[in-house]
């Protein structure tokens, strides 16, 4: 981009941001004139754009974007490698569990068909 372009987007991203980031950012004498202060203001107002979207993120977006970003440097043996290992951890620990907590108590399901007839009570009749 070209200076101009960068003052530009400046002005336009620095809206976007919360008052209390854009007082801080006037606070700290961030300007948008001159070269090397237009670059520090645009890599500040990228780094609070970042930071506002991480925690607008909920915990498993997340996860699923490290986990996009882990896939994408990862061959697919190394993958396969490292699902079958953890499926294998995770055996291991359901072993353990059952062994430390066992669960004695018998449960009884009821699969007989339910009657849907409603049963009336009788009706006492008045004598007249």
């Amino acid at each position: 981009m070209s200076y101009h372009e960068v003052q530009r987007a400046n002005s336009t991203l620095r809206v976007k941001l919360c008052k209390d980031d854009q007082k801080w950012l006037k606070d700290n004498h961030f300007k948008n004139v001159g070269w090397d202060s237009v670059i520090n203001l645009y890599n500040k107002i990228e780094e609070f754009l970042e930071r506002d979207e991480l925690e607008e993120t909920s915990l498993d977006e997340l996860f699923l974007e490290a986990d996009r970003i882990g896939h994408k440097y990862q061959t697919h043996t190394e993958i396969e490698a490292f699902n079958q290992q953890l499926a294998k951890e995770v055996s291991e620990i359901e072993v353990e569990i059952e062994r430390q907590f066992p669960d004695t108590e018998m449960e009884i399901i009821d699969f007989s068909p339910k009657s849907t007839k409603t049963s009336r009570k009788p009706v006492k009749q008045s004598k007249r």
